[in-house]
């Protein structure tokens, strides 16, 4: 893999932790600008939001501009947002940054997404996807941890500060490592926007689309409310709140490297084997929760199947989607936010129920199900877009 597509993952970390790390920034935030923890709650849907909009709005503005300073740029934006948040006072101001830093993180994915495909030969696409999604499962592993010690011992706002720090290696690496101007590849033989725009309409591609919004919303439903199926369902202490999640991006990393390795070539058995082994662990996990062991153990197994599900549907969108070379990207980057604002707002209807603090696990099983009753009968027609674009 290039190097340049590593540069890119260390973006992508940054980006990763900010969005991850806020869970466990809200009540100091909410102390600190004089607002109800549920308040700054809203500011996590903000961002998902910025996300799912700014994905593909930035990428029709971004379509005719270099990727190297269209990286820069955004990757400025973002460390420019999260330096302002860090100093404010204002709630209001607070949530714009949020949303800018969103449609930032959204504008870079959207063109990072297009740019890795690009950079390696047509039948490894998945593999640097893999590379490219790694910053974000390190971030579950190392960022999102570091950001809730960093927070809990100076103050959310040094953590803030960290993410902006974050991304000028990040910014350096991609003047060094992505190539100035327009590529070759970037001018010859591109479409019209309202071509690109026009895949929308292909069935097969809004079917990947689903999937991999619905397994998103099924790891984020359940990686939302982790914390307290450990504090209540296991009854330990918080600090084992931070050994879960490493472990669940652990697991994640695992997967997505796995799935990276295998989703080019045989997309249709990494889906089948999957899918199923996902489904039965959610509820699993719901039932052995007040076991230590086994919701560690658990935890760490979905982690790993649900990013390497997630990221080889999402490997086929970009397939399915390659006609449309400066918009697939935005394309997956919004099915994976549309689970990302979706599945905790269904989780989060269940712990009213008699479920409780388990209830998210069982939705997340419910969310899988749902995707794969869809999935299996279609199973070949899912994968047929990877055959069809490698023999081009």
């Amino acid at each position: 893999m290039p190097c340049s597509l590593y540069l890119l993952a260390m973006a992508v970390f940054a980006m990763g932790t900010s969005e991850f790390m806020l869970a466990g920034l809200l009540p100091d935030i909410a102390s600190d600008v004089d607002v109800t923890v549920g308040t700054a709650g809203v500011l996590t849907s903000a961002f998902a939001i910025g996300m799912i909009v700014g994905a593909p709005l930035v990428a029709v503005l971004a379509r005719n501009w270099p990727r190297r300073p269209a990286l820069l740029g955004f990757v400025l934006v973002f460390a420019a947002a999260h330096a302002l948040g860090a100093v404010t006072t204002s709630f209001p101001i607070l949530f714009a940054t949020r949303v800018v830093a969103a449609a930032a993180n959204a504008g870079f994915l959207a063109v990072a997404l297009t740019a890795a495909a690009t950079l390696v030969s047509p039948d490894r696409k998945g593999r640097a996807l893999a590379v490219l999604l790694s910053g974000t499962t390190v971030a579950t592993i190392a960022g999102v941890p570091g950001g809730s010690v960093l927070g809990t011992t100076l103050g959310w706002r040094a953590a803030f500060w960290a993410v902006a720090a974050l991304c000028l290696p990040a910014a350096f690496g991609i003047l060094k490592g992505i190539p100035a101007g327009h590529g070759e590849d970037e001018v010859t033989g591109r479409p019209a926007l309202r071509a690109e725009l026009a895949h929308l309409a292909r069935p097969r591609l809004i079917l990947v689309m689903l999937l991999g919004a619905l397994v998103n919303a099924a790891t984020f439903a359940s990686l939302t409310f982790l914390a307290p199926v450990v504090t209540d369902s296991a009854g330990l202490g918080e600090w084992w709140i931070s050994v879960a999640l490493v472990l669940f991006g652990a697991g994640s990393f695992v997967g997505v490297t796995v799935a990276g390795r295998l989703s080019d070539r045989s997309p249709g058995p990494v889906i089948a084997v999957t899918g199923p082994l996902l489904l039965i662990g959610w509820p699993a996990l719901a039932v052995l929760a007040n076991e230590p062991a086994a919701l560690f153990t658990l935890v760490f197994v979905q982690g790993a199947l649900s990013f390497a599900l997630g990221s080889t549907l999402i490997t086929q969108v970009l397939y399915e989607a390659a006609g449309a070379p400066t918009m697939a990207g935005s394309y997956a980057t919004a099915a994976l936010n549309v689970g990302a604002a979706v599945g905790p707002v269904v989780a989060a209807a269940t712990l009213g129920t008699e479920a409780g603090a388990l209830g998210p696990l069982w939705a997340s099983g419910l969310l899988v199900a749902v995707a794969l009753l869809i999935a299996f009968p279609l199973l070949t027609v899912i994968t047929a877009g990877r055959s069809t674009e490698v023999l081009r």
